[in-house]
């Protein structure tokens, strides 16, 4: 597999880079592993220096990075921006809140024995990245990964390598920031691994490989954790999500709805946290919909490099074929177009922003996830009504609930199957709290102290007091 990058503002090819040979993979990985050896002894100070490092050697490049993503898969130019502010910004965070994470946990300590539980690293891991959000997600896993002591390779996208190649660098440059200041601090084991897609299996069977993650689709999860198990490896999956977006009777309408316009949208609507299924109350239903489609309406889609783009195309040609197909069948099998719809006249690979309704529940529109700015709005009976439509998917990763009433917001966190809940806020990922959902959206968490302690051997220890033997 060629790793090659395609402008999908305009579909024209902008550059190729070949895939790592068996030799050249063979010796990153064993790099990474004798990196690793090394760094598992640092301690928590000296990893932190390199993360730190690494965020300012992101913030150098910030502008070369963003239009990387602009250029690549057509990220709008301000939110580029915005995800390698967030990449700093997690460089800044993550020591002190690693630092809490993997503390011991004291089970006793008194004149009997010291019990207590240490996060000792676990290895080197293999990190398959998606190309929606390339730094972020490689960075929300490599950051606290790392400051566990563990090594990482990150295979990147194939339809992103210009700004993986970059990324790369940047790690590079932050390990020579380090070593300059102090060479006593061992290589941060952390590199950008162009492996084919074929390969990729053998390199999760290496045996210097503790544990891979991925984020992808539920298919790709499947096959990674069905090889990964084969070889007994720890595996942490963020798959695919189809995420409600519930609005009861008493929400503040007008709130409610420009959120759910941010919401439907962010990266063009190409995120797995994006509230994808709007599910309203009939009270609100069409004081909701009117708003929600101006809003929907007056977005502005365009170069993603314009400051002024609120949207910009779909990332690959084959992504935005898929999105069309699900609309138009979903069309066919009942559902009404309020907006968009239709690709005719967009150049590149572009799709519109779109909004459906009276969508049947066997449409792909209700049962799949729809990777792009389509929103699916259904009207509903009530609270329990929203909580069962809600959980009628096979996937269980965010959910957004709108309500004045205290008791409302905790009958919907109670029954909503989902890793996240948020109450009168959009889904949004925080180094502070666990990323991951549930069902088809994946196993295991990252960001937060559950995401820290993920690829970490939880070991148990036990120092029984000696007491002087009896005369």
């Amino acid at each position: 597999m060629t790793f090659r990058a395609v402008n999908p503002a305009t579909g024209v090819a902008l550059h190729e880079f070949p895939p790592l040979t068996s030799a050249e993979r063979a010796a990153l990985i064993a790099r990474v592993h004798r990196e690793q050896q090394q760094w598992r002894r640092t301690d928590h100070a000296q990893r932190a220096r390199f993360v730190k490092a690494l965020g300012i050697a992101l913030h150098a490049h910030r502008e070369a990075l963003a239009e990387w993503l602009s250029l690549e898969m057509g990220k709008p130019i301000v939110a580029a921006r915005a995800e390698v502010d967030k990449c700093v910004s997690l460089c800044e965070q993550a020591p002190a809140l690693a630092q809490a994470a993997l503390a011991d946990d004291v089970i006793q300590h008194d004149h009997e024995s010291d019990t207590r539980v240490q996060y000792a690293p676990l290895g080197s891991l293999l990190a398959i990245m998606p190309w929606n959000f390339p730094y972020w997600q490689a960075l929300r896993f490599a950051v606290p990964t790392l400051l566990a002591g563990n090594g990482v390779l990150i295979k990147p996208a194939g339809s992103v390598p210009g700004g993986a190649r970059l990324l790369d660098s940047c790690l590079a440059e932050a390990r020579a920031a380090v070593r300059a200041d102090d060479a006593s601090i061992p290589d941060a084991p952390c590199h950008v691994a162009f492996i084919e897609v074929e390969a990729l299996d053998s390199v999760i069977a290496d045996e210097r490989i503790a544990g891979v993650t991925l984020t992808g689709s539920d298919r790709a999860g499947r096959h990674v954790a069905s090889v990964a198990g084969q070889h007994l490896k720890k595996v942490v999956l963020e798959l695919g999500g189809s995420d409600p977006f519930i609005v009861l009777p008493d929400a503040d309408i007008a709130l409610a709805a420009t959120q759910a316009v941010a919401a439907r949208t962010v990266n063009s609507g190409q995120s797995c946290i994006a509230a994808k299924r709007f599910i309203v109350c009939d009270a609100v239903y069409d004081a909701f919909l009117e708003r929600f489609v101006i809003g929907m309406r007056a977005l502005r889609v365009g170069d993603p490099r314009d400051e002024a783009t609120q949207i910009g195309p779909i990332a690959t040609e084959s992504v935005r074929d898929g999105l069309a197909k699900q609309v138009s069948d979903s069309i066919a099998a009942g559902a009404r177009v309020l907006l968009g719809g239709s690709t005719d006249g967009l150049a590149g690979f572009f799709y519109p922003p779109t909004v459906l309704v009276d969508i049947p529940d066997d449409a792909p529109a209700a049962r799949e996830e729809l990777f792009g700015p389509v929103a699916s709005v259904f009207r509903v009976a009530d609270v329990a009504a929203a909580i069962a439509k809600a959980n009628d998917t096979p996937f269980g990763l965010g959910a957004s609930v709108w309500t004045r009433d205290p008791a409302l917001a905790t009958q919907c966190i109670e029954g909503l199957d989902a890793g996240m809940v948020f109450v009168n806020e959009m889904v949004v990922s925080d180094p502070r709290y666990p990323f991951g959902g549930v069902k088809q959206s994946g196993m295991g968490r990252e960001l937060g102290p559950l995401g820290f302690r993920e690829f970490t051997n939880p070991k148990a220890i036990r120092r029984s007091r000696l007491r002087e033997a009896p005369r």
